[in-house]
Order: C-alpha cells, then structure tokens, then sequence
C-alpha cells in the first residue's frame, strides 16, 4: 500500500494505465504510447512500469511518474504558484465570547488546520533561497505536484497523424491508448498507511468529515483545499454556508407553517365550505362537459382546510422574508469569499487564470495564428466566420431542446384535460370513493399523478440533454477552461431551469385563469376543455406538485450520488478481495474505484443551484421548502464527501477563486424570486380576493368574513347550458349552479348577464397594485442591505495590503543583498 516508487523515495505523483489487448490498432497505440512516454521523459519526468502480471487481474500495466524537483520548479514558475516566504505575523482577530458555545461544533485544530499561516509569492527558480523551503521532498504539496504533473500531461505531444501534431493525455483516453490517467490517494480511507512518510490525510477526512454522524461538526476547509485543492475547497465551503443560511429560513418558514396549522379552525372560508348548511347547500357545476355530475361545495371540506396551511397571512410575510434573505445569503457569501480568497492564496488569481487555463484543445483544433496584443507572442485562434457557424449551431440545439421541453409540458396539460374529466366522473359517480373523496378531489388527483408523470419526463430529458449540450460545447472550441465550463454552465442552467419549473410556472400562473364559464368555455385544440383550479385554490395543488419534483429530485440525486458509485466499485472488486491484501497495490485500488470527471463539480453546483430555485421562486406557496432543503443539504454535505473520499479516485487539483459563473446566476434567480412570489401571493393564492372583501364587501361587522364563499361564487342557470357541456342526468332537477371558484359573474337576471362584475376589477387592480407595492418594498430593502454589507471585510482588506506590502518589502531587500554580492 506504497505511494512511492520501488526505491521508496520518489513519490509518485501520477499514474497512467492501459490494456495490451491484440486488436487492429494495436501497434499503432503501442507506438503512441512509446512516443508519448519518451517525450514526458524528455520533459523531466521519471517514469516506472508496472507488468501486467503484477497486476491483480494479469492484464493492466501501470505507468508510475514522478516529478522530480527541477521539474516542479520549473513549472511551479510557469504556474505562477504561491510558496511560503515568511510566517503570517498578523495577530489574529479576537476571540468570539460564544465561541466556548460553539465547541461542541468545532473540530480539533490540526484538522481544521493542518499548515501555519504564511506570507506568500510566487515561485520563482532564480530566488530559490528566499523560500522557506525546509525540505525539498514536501515542499510542494502533493495536490500541488499533481496539479503540475497533468499540465504537462496535457501539453505532451505523441506524434503527427493525418499531417496534424496530436498531443495531451485525454486525447490519448478518448482513442483507449491508456484507460486510465489519475493521481493517488495517500492511504486507505478506513485505516492509516504502515509507511511513516505518508501524510495519512485521506483517513483524517473521512474520519472528521466524510462520516454522517459528523454532520454537526463544521467541515475541515483548510485540509480539504490541501488534499483536493482549491476548486473543490470552494464548493464545499459555499455548500456549507448555503446550509448555514438555510437554517434561519427553515426556521421561519416551520413557524410560518405552524402558523396555518393553529389558525386551520379559524379560518372563515372552509367553516362555510364545510358548514353543511351553506356548503353543502351550494350546487357547483360539473367538471367536464356531459358526463360529470353536479356535485356540492362541501365535498370538498378537507382540501380547503389544508389549503389554509400555506394561504393565510403569514405566507406574504414569509415571502418579503425569503426576499431579504436570498439577499443576505447573497451578500454574506461574497465576504465569506473574499476571506477565503485571501486564506488560500488567490486574490491575484484572475488574471492568472486567464493566461494560463488555456484548453490543449483549443491549440489543437486552432491550427492559424496571431499576434497576442498585450504578450506580442502568436497564439493560436479561432476566424470569426467558423465562431459564427458554431454559435447558430449551437443556439439552434439548445432551442430545438427548450422547444422539446415545452412540447412535453404541453403533453403533460393535454394528459390533465384528458384524465381530469375521468377523475371527475369516477370520483363523483363510485360509491367506494366516497370516503376519499372529501380528501383526494379531481383536480388533486390529477395534480399527484401528472406531476409524477413530468418528473418521470423531467428526469429523462435531462440525461438525454446532458450529453447533446456536452457535446455543442465541445464543438464551439472554447478557448480557456474558464470559459469552457461558464458555456456549459449556461446551457444546462437554461436547459433544466425550463426543465425542472415550466410545470409549477404553469400551475402557478397559468392553470385555473383562462377557463371561461359554461356556455363559453376555453378549450385546448378545440377538444379539451381547460381544467379549473381546486375549489381551495391552486395555491394546493402548486404546494403538492414542488413537493413531488423538489422531493423526488432529492432522493434521485442521492441514489444517483451514493449508490450507484458505491454498486460500480464493490462490482469491480469483487475479484480482488480473493487475493491477498499485500497484493492489491495503491495504484490498483484507485483504479478499480470510479473517476470523478472533469465536469463533476458542475453537477453537484447545478444540484443546488435548481434547489435554490425552488424555495426561492414558489417559496410563497410552500414555506417548508427551506426546510426540506435544509434536511437534505446536512446529508448532501456527507454524501458528497463521502463518496469523494471512498468511492472516487483522487481528482486533479484546480484552482477557483470564486464559484464562477453561478454566483450571476444566483443574483438573477433571487431578481427573479421576488417577482414570481409577489405574482403568486396576488393571483395564486385567495389572500387579495378575501382582503377585497373584507374591507369593501363585507356586510357583518361582528364576522367580517361570513358570507365570503357565497359572494365569491357566481351564479349559472342551468337551462342556459349548451348541448355540449350539458350533463346527461340531473336526478335532483337543479335550477341554478356555482361556476368557477373566485369567479365574479353577474347573474342571469341581470341585464350584464354573465360580464364581470365591478369586484372583479376591484380585486384586478388590488392584485395589480399588490405587486406593484410588493416589488418595489422588497427591491428597495434588497438594494439597501446590499449596499451596507461590504464585499469584502475590512479586516481582510488591510490583511491584503499588508501581505502585499511585507512580500514587495521582502523582494526588495532581496534584490538589494543580491547586488550587494555582485558588486
């Protein structure tokens, strides 16, 4: 379980493995492999092959490298790398009084932080001595060594074919050359390495973090950063601090719920629809045309009072709440960032990036050249005509896939129209459903199983999606890494974002509000007739159908995540556990375990970036979404860990200064939020009809409310139904029925017959006017708090300069003793 060659001092730093297998194109890989191989060894690195009868199966070689200190010098320089020159000499900052309460929470110092604080530069060969290098062997960290390791790996060239020079490893993996190319974990997970050199860090992580029972501890930032580098340091500390926020939401939203739940027997409107002398005395009108019934307002009792749950006061609270808080969050995370960025050494890191992340895709497809203006050197590029054509075939994609989505979404309210008249007269005319009936109405019915139905749809769509919009990216050539992953980024956010919320936009805005009244309803391709709302609202059925996609994604996501990874490699295995232990090396473990992919982590961001969604967007109509976030964050936090700590190979080390191109996301989503939950509250829920009321039309001082039903329900003579909608049987020989809920109708007898009365324009103008008020109260908070919460704490800022100063300070001095010795 060695991490070093057979001489036990060199370390290895990376680890290439390929088949010999016998095919048509196997000396033209043998002879890839020996050119590739011999040019890595020209470019420093030593080399140690593996037979495959040393393997565990007979039939893998293993290519070990090292890079030796030269070689890290020399590109640690062109990395522009940051090594220690002086140990921090800022005090750090006083200790917090609540700290001795929050110990139970912390993890012991050595974990949380493995290495002194220090001053730091960029490495340069010719200043060697300026360095605080102890000990040449570990100055450089492993992740570090593998992250300079794969930079050469991608930049070495292994011939020409077809008159073009091929170089890079994954070019080399995509043709099978090699199967495999990853750099080593440090030990096994569940128990520290015999050798003494090894850090045993691996252990330390799944010990302190990657274990669920840990899931109050804080999360060991410092060391993650060290063992699998910046980029993925970032994620988990972003992930944590999302997780942080949510408490506070989850808090207030449980309250908010709880709030509904105590005030259920107070609420007015389901005591009249359940009262059987006045809602079982309303006759409403069927639900289809033909064969529905007329059915009475009290057979819904139930669902109305579980609508109060979420649509009652405390909801537009909660939702100018949630408004302030995205911005909080938002706010809160840039500090939290910029403290990092100056922790781990990446203030200066943008325009590193910028000049270095060049994709060796990019060089390889980009065969014409030009000047560089600001580096006078000629660099690869792309003509604007071939840019051009790649775009409109790319956007044509990605639209032809949003159209998809719609006409799937469409296929979906054409399933509702179709199963709603079913539902209907099944539940109206069967006896045995009578006594669910009360609970589970048509529209819930459909409701339930059309949502199942979209995320069965939802979850299809985006398997299929995700590797056409791979695939797009790839052929637009984009020209840094950087810009590789905000391209994609930008194709599966718009992608998923219509994806996963088109249906609750749909519920939301749209289901209940073009239905017309009978003798004039609104159909679908002339056939299906449009479905109403639940006589509670469709602020319910929005409830229930997030429940299911938000719920349903969750447990996917964790399935996907966990078990599958954990299935693939005790598959893989299984051969191995026949053999003796002292003969499944290192380099053998981490191969048989699952690779973790480039794209990996812009998964995992985009998992959470839809889940940020839901409980931003609809949060209005369903205030425990924080807190099922909340749940599931506490076990993503551990499933992810766990699984990058078990069940994947040790990923290349990256550098990230920031989370990208997610954060502009985030701020458009929380812009956004504001305007989907004002809109909900005005025209989803019932709050703006029951405040006309209460105010303008009520009748009773004593009960304000009594008589709201009744008002808000218009009257149809039956006798005025077309043949069409008529039904076929009217046993009890009804004269009037109650058309569509929160309908407001002028009677038969009135010469306006069946117009819009003046209330409903009073209640257009107070929705109108709501969201008006709305926006521009939370907009104006969301602008102030945003504007007194600095970017960047202040404390860091002068940490900035300091460091800045001392290493210009150090710099200085030492050019001066240099010239002292030349003169």
């Amino acid at each position: 379980d060695s991490i070093f060659f057979r001489d036990g001092v060199r370390r290895i730093d990376f680890v290439l493995s390929y088949v010999d297998d016998l095919n048509k194109e196997w000396e033209k890989k043998l002879e890839r492999r020996k050119e590739f191989e011999s040019n890595l060894q020209k470019a420093g690195l030593e080399l140690e092959t593996e037979d495959k009868k040393e393997s565990e199966d007979g039939k893998i070689y293993f290519v070990k490298i090292h890079a030796p200190w030269e070689v890290l010098i020399t590109y640690a320089e062109v990395l522009n790398i940051k090594v220690p020159i002086k140990e921090n000499d800022i005090p750090s900052t006083v200790e917090n009084p609540l700290d001795c309460m929050l110990a139970p929470l912390r993890l012991p110092e050595k974990v949380m932080h493995p290495e002194p604080d220090y001053f730091t530069a960029p490495f340069s060969k010719d200043k060697q001595e300026l360095y605080l290098i102890n000990d040449e062997s570990t100055f450089f960290s492993p992740s570090m060594r593998n992250r300079i390791v794969n930079y050469i790996l991608t930049r070495c060239p292994y011939g020409t074919e077809e008159g073009k020079k091929k170089f890079g490893i994954k070019r080399l993996l995509n043709n099978g050359t090699y199967s495999a190319a990853y750099p080593l974990h440090d030990c096994q997970y569940w128990k520290k390495a015999n050798d003494p050199n090894c850090d045993n860090e691996r252990y330390t992580l799944y010990v302190e973090w990657a274990r669920f029972l840990r899931f109050y501890k804080e999360q060991p930032l410092d060391l993650i950063r060290k063992y699998y580098g910046e980029k993925i340091g970032i994620y988990f500390a972003w992930l944590g601090f999302y997780t942080e926020m949510l408490f506070l939401a989850a808090v207030v939203g449980l309250i908010c719920f709880l709030y509904g739940l105590f005030t259920m027997d107070e609420n007015m409107s389901s005591k009249e629809i359940c009262d059987p002398a006045i809602g079982g005395e309303i006759i409403m009108c069927p639900l289809c045309d033909r064969e529905c019934e007329y059915w009475r307002l009290n057979t819904t009792c139930a669902s109305s009072e579980y609508s109060h749950l979420f649509d009652n006061v405390a909801t537009l609270f909660f939702a100018i709440f949630m408004g302030i808080w995205v911005t909080l969050f938002l706010e809160f995370w840039k500090r939290r960032q910029a403290r990092l960025k100056y922790e781990w050494d990446l203030v200066d890191f943008e325009e590193e990036q910028q000049q270095l992340q060049l994709r060796p895709e990019y060089e390889a497809k980009c065969t014409q050249k030009k000047k560089n203006p600001v580096t006078q050197e000629m660099e690869p590029y792309l003509p604007i005509t071939s840019q051009a054509v790649r775009f409109c075939i790319s956007g044509t994609t990605v639209l032809f896939w949003v159209s998809l989505i719609i006409a799937s979404m469409i296929a979906v309210i054409v399933y509702r129209l179709a199963v709603y008249a079913a539902f209907a007269s099944l539940m109206e005319n069967t006896q045995s459903l009578q006594s669910i009936s009360g609970l589970l109405t048509p529209q819930l019915a459909t409701s339930v199983t059309a949502s199942c139905l979209n995320f069965v749809i939802i979850m299809i769509l985006n398997f299929l999606y995700e590797r056409i919009a791979i695939w797009i990216t790839d052929m637009e050539i984009p020209r840094t890494h950087m810009e590789y992953e905000n391209r994609l980024t930008m194709k599966m956010f718009l992608f998923q974002f219509v994806n996963y919320y088109s249906s609750c936009f749909y519920v939301a805005f749209f289901k209940g509000k073009f239905v017309g009244y009978p003798g004039a309803y609104t159909y679908m391709f002339n056939r299906w007739r449009n479905e109403e709302c639940d006589p509670a609202g469709c602020l319910i059925e929005l409830t229930t159908q997030l429940t299911i996609v938000m719920a349903g994604k969750q447990i996917w996501g964790n399935i996907q995540e966990a078990i599958v990874p954990w299935i693939c490699n005790w598959w893989g295995r299984r051969k191995a556990r026949s053999n003796p232990e002292n003969l499944y090396s290192r380099w053998e473990q981490d191969h048989d375990l699952q690779t973790f992919g480039a794209l990996g982590l812009f998964y995992e961001y985009l998992e959470m970036v839809i889940q940020f969604g839901f409980i931003t967007l609809f949060v209005a109509s369903f205030p425990l979404a924080p807190l099922l976030a909340l749940m599931n964050n506490i076990l993503e936090i551990r499933v992810d860990s766990w699984k990058l700590t078990t069940q994947y190979r040790r990923p290349v080390a990256a550098k990230a200064h920031s989370i990208g191109v997610w954060q502009e996301i985030l701020n458009g989503m929380a812009i956004l939020s504001v305007v989907t939950n004002a809109f909900i509250v005005a025209f989803t829920s019932d709050m703006i009809p029951r405040l006309v009321f209460y105010y303008a039309y009520s009748e009773d001082e004593d009960s304000p409310m009594s008589g709201y039903i009744n008002n808000s329900l218009s009257v149809f003579q039956i006798s005025d139904f077309p043949e069409r909608n008529k039904p076929k049987l009217n046993p009890e020989n009804f004269v009037i029925c109650r058309l569509v809920y929160r309908d407001y109708r002028y009677p038969p007898d009135h010469e306006r017959k069946y117009l819009h009365t003046m209330q409903f324009w009073h209640i257009l103008a107070a929705k109108l006017a709501f969201i008006i008020i709305m926006e521009h109260v939370v907009f104006i908070v969301k602008f102030f708090v945003a504007w007194m919460i600095p970017d960047v704490p202040a404390d860091v800022k002068a940490k900035i300069k300091r460091e800045k100063y001392l290493t210009q300070k150090i710099l200085h001095e030492y050019e001066l003793e240099k010239l002292k010795e030349r003169l």
